[in-house]
């Protein structure tokens, strides 16, 4: 049978000190007062053991893993949210801290077991990630250890961090002004009267809100509202091939989401319009392939790069509330210049 992994007995021996010798050196301490030359011993004796620090035993010992367990839904495997990801791994090392890195596929089941999981493993903290922003229900919530909603809301968790969206649909509404679009622009994805009572998530119902409190901040009103439930590109197709069809068509389309205006972008293309020349477009999120697109679309970008590391900075520095993030206006080529 092979030998099992090296213990701080085995470099201890080898160094010729004792193990609390080797523990005090090895893990940092700045006031061992012990001689350089003992120092230069134990390192030696630890790289030519290949020694490894048993981290779920110094866990137990320290009360401390110092690692996060970052537990999403569909973040890890699919290309819409991995900024957030990207983001909580960049603070986490800048922490000192390890990102645990796991996913449930969006199932309660797998959410409470991926949670035991976790504890299981001694971690310091837990960040429950969702790809799209929406309130989340949490089936499992251990007390006595920091763990903070990214992208959503929940009411079983009072920390959270989420985009600024009532702030980024204002902001919208204020680059669609500055353009002197706002006596003919139409919204791509809500209409007020035909949804009036029914449910959207309080992330999107904040984005409604910017935009709506926006417009009436300058006594604007929209030429146009089409009701979308899904914001998927087939449906942002066919509401800019309705919208934009005869005479009284608007000068810009405000997508409530980068999906809808792919949509709308082929929409204007087989119906000959140039963007921005005939037809403005603006919409939300950055998606990544809003970049390619020619012109490129300007939108109002989700920070999830930004969110995933203050989501890591709640963790280690535990603080119940909502944490908004300021979501950027990205500036390309589909709205015409500002005046």
């Amino acid at each position: 049978m092979g030998r099992g992994r090296t213990t701080m007995a085995d470099v201890a021996k080898r160094a010729g000190v004792s193990s609390a010798t080797v523990s005090m050196i090895l893990s940092g301490r700045p006031d061992t007062r012990f001689s350089q030359e003992t120092h230069q011993r134990v390192h030696e004796a630890a790289a030519a053991l290949s020694y490894r620090p048993n981290v779920a035993a110094r866990a137990l010992r320290t009360d401390r893993s110092h690692a996060i367990a970052f537990i999403s839904d569909h973040v890890a495997t699919t290309r819409f949210a991995n900024g957030l990801i990207r983001g909580a791994l960049r603070a986490s090392a800048s922490e000192g801290q390890t990102l645990m890195v796991m996913e449930t596929g969006g199932e309660p089941g797998r959410e409470a077991r991926t949670i035991d999981a976790a504890l299981d493993r001694q971690v310091d903290g837990i960040i429950i990630a969702s790809m799209r922003a929406r309130e989340i229900t949490l089936s499992k919530t251990p007390p006595g250890i920091p763990m903070v909603v990214l992208n959503g809301t929940s009411r079983q968790c009072p920390a959270s961090v989420l985009p600024d969206e009532e702030r980024g649909g204002r902001d919208a509404v204020a680059r669609l002004d500055a353009a002197g679009l706002l006596g003919s622009v139409a919204l791509v994805g809500h209409e007020a009267a035909a949804e009036e009572g029914l449910f959207r998530s309080l992330p999107i119902q904040r984005r409604l809100d910017g935009i709506r409190s926006g417009m009436e901040a300058r006594g604007a009103t929209f030429a146009r509202e089409l009701s979308i439930w899904e914001w998927e590109p087939s449906n942002g197709y066919a509401a800019a091939m309705e919208l934009l069809q005869g005479a009284d068509r608007p000068r810009a389309l405000l997508c409530l989401n980068d999906r809808l205006a792919f949509g709308a972008y082929q929409a204007c293309m087989e119906l000959g319009l140039r963007i921005p020349e005939e037809v403005s477009l603006m919409s939300f999120d950055n998606d990544e392939l809003a970049a390619y697109l020619r012109p490129g679309l300007t939108t109002i970008a989700l920070p999830h790069d930004e969110m995933g590391a203050r989501a890591v900075a709640r963790v280690v520095r535990p603080e119940e509330g909502e944490e908004l993030v300021t979501m950027p206006l990205i500036e390309r080529g589909s709205i015409r210049a500002a005046r």
